[in-house]
């Protein structure tokens, strides 16, 4: 592939666990790349660090899906360095975890604002992208708990953005845009440990092999290779779909951990 047809993938949430893994695929799958997290830092230390064919780019940005503003300079930004975008991979997330009984509304607030307006006000802005090109991909990374239940902001938010996955394939298929969600089991990164010990942590690892067919957790590597496939020729035909990365997990309730 040269430097003239390589499409442009934008992944949020890229100096994560997750966000790496999806971003190491989609280069080697031949794509350029905007690497974009609120952690600029880290973002920058990843795009350096990632193999790059001859021709070959990859920018890192900083991105705050909290933020309006940031959404609109942050596309400019990408648009500007590469001409185009082609795949949009909405990674980001925050979890304030709580219970219905002692969520708090700032935090409910934040998490909404991150999770599930920030992936459509970033459509949104790449949408005229999509019009010109004739042709695009939305890939919504989700979660199994949208179908299994679990820490009410964070499952609102994972389910409304499984709303917002087909609200937009309608939407945007007259410009050949197709748009999916990939929900994956669960994964031991940053994001999962946060806020819980190691004993913890392995207690719900435990309870989630037991639930899961497949016996075992999801890796970022499983959901970087759906995500590859996603954006590529052989998903053309695939819109509004939500592809369970989990092992079978879907089937099992989320149950007390």
């Amino acid at each position: 592939m040269t430097s003239e047809t390589r499409r442009v993938a934008l992944v949020t949430g890229a100096a994560g666990e997750l966000g790496r893994a999806i971003c190491a695929r989609l280069l080697e799958d031949g794509l350029h790349l905007a690497a974009l997290d609120i952690d600029l830092g880290a973002a920058q230390a990843l795009v350096e660090r990632l193999p790059k064919a001859p021709g070959q780019r990859a920018i890192a940005l900083r991105a705050d899906l909290g933020d309006a503003a940031s959404i609109h300079l942050v596309v400019q930004q990408v648009g500007q360095s590469f001409g185009r975008i082609d795949v949009v991979v909405n990674n980001a997330a925050v979890n304030h975890r709580g219970s219905l009984y002692d969520f708090d509304p700032a935090q409910w607030d934040h998490m909404m604002a991150v999770n599930l307006r920030g992936p459509a006000l970033l459509c949104q802005q790449v949408a005229p992208y999509w019009q010109r090109q004739a042709s695009g991909r939305v890939i919504n990374i989700v979660s199994r708990c949208w179908v299994a239940g679990g820490p009410p902001a964070y499952v609102a938010c994972k389910a409304g953005l499984v709303g917002l996955t087909r609200s937009m394939a309608r939407e945007l298929a007259e410009h050949n845009v197709t748009v999916n969600a990939i929900a994956p089991g669960l994964l031991p990164s940053a994001f999962t440990l946060d806020g819980r010990d190691a004993e913890s942590f392995e207690r719900i690892a435990q309870g989630s092999i037991r639930d899961t067919p497949l016996q075992r957790l999801t890796t970022a590597e499983d959901v970087a290779g759906t995500t590859s496939f996603l954006a590529s020729r052989d998903a053309a035909f695939i819109t509004a779909e939500v592809i369970h990365v989990c092992g079978g997990s879907q089937l099992a309730p989320f149950g007390k951990r």
